[in-house]
C-alpha cells in the first residue's frame, strides 16, 4: 500500500476545509470565525511545500531555514530549491495534487461567491478559462510549477507574486464573506474582485508565455 506523504495529506485537508467554508458562508455562520478558517487553508498552502521538503530530506530542512529560503536567503534557497528537484523526481504528481488542491480551492470559493449573486457570472468564466488554457499548456510540456523564463519566474514564480496572490485572494474572499454575512458595501468586492482577476490574469499571462516559449 503506498503511503500517503505529509504534503499532500495537508492538501487534501485544505481543500476539505474549503469546502466546510463555503457551506458556513451559505448557512451565513460567524463571519469571523468563516475568515479564521479561510486564513487557516490559504496559510496551509505555504505548509505543504515545506512538508514535502522535510519529508525528501529526512527532517534535515528545518522550517526555519524553509522560511529562509522563501524569504530570499541565497544560501538556504540553493539547499530548499536541491530539495524541491528530488521532490519532482521522486513525487512527480505531489506538484500536480498541489495544483488540483489550489484549482479545487479556488473554484469553491469563486461558484459559491457567483451562486449567490456577489461574483458576477463573467467573471467565474473569464477565471475557468485562464486555467484551463493555462493548465494545458503547461501540462502539454510536462511543466508545473518550474518556470524557466525570466518574465515567468518574476510574475508567476517569484515568492514576491506567490505570496502576492495568496494575500490578495485572502483579502478579497474574506471581505465577500462580509459582504454576504454582515452587508458590508459590495463596491468594494468589486473592486477587490477587479484586482484579483487582473492579478490572476497577468499571473496566467506568464504561465502561457513559459509553455509557448521555453
Amino acid at each position: 500500500m503506498t503511503k500517503i506523504r505529509s504534503a499532500d495529506l495537508v492538501t487534501y485537508i485544505r481543500t476539505a476545509l474549503i469546502i466546510v467554508v463555503a457551506y458556513l458562508v451559505i448557512a451565513k455562520f460567524d463571519a469571523f470565525a468563516i475568515i479564521i478558517l479561510l486564513a487557516i487553508a490559504m496559510l496551509s498552502d505555504a505548509i505543504d511545500g515545506y512538508f514535502a521538503v522535510r519529508e525528501e530530506s529526512n527532517g534535515k530542512i528545518g522550517f526555519i531555514t524553509y522560511v529562509r529560503a522563501a524569504t530570499g536567503n541565497k544560501k538556504e534557497w540553493e539547499v530548499v530549491h536541491k530539495i524541491k528537484q528530488h521532490v519532482s523526481e521522486n513525487a512527480p504528481y505531489g506538484p500536480r495534487i498541489d495544483i488540483a488542491g489550489d484549482r479545487i480551492s479556488e473554484y469553491v470559493l469563486w461558484v459559491t461567491f457567483t451562486f449567490l449573486h456577489i461574483v458576477p457570472l463573467f467573471v467565474l468564466f473569464i477565471i475557468i478559462i485562464r486555467h484551463s488554457f493555462a493548465d494545458a499548456l503547461l501540462g502539454a510540456r510536462g511543466t508545473s510549477s518550474k518556470m524557466h523564463s525570466r518574465i515567468a519566474r518574476a510574475l508567476y514564480a517569484s515568492n514576491v507574486s506567490r505570496a502576492g496572490i495568496q494575500i490578495t485572494k485572502f483579502v478579497t474572499f474574506a471581505y465577500l464573506v462580509l459582504v454576504y454575512v454582515l452587508s458590508y458595501p459590495l463596491w468594494i468586492g468589486y473592486v477587490l474582485i477587479g484586482i484579483l482577476t487582473a492579478y490572476i490574469l497577468i499571473r496566467g499571462i506568464a504561465e502561457i508565455f513559459e509553455a509557448l516559449h521555453s
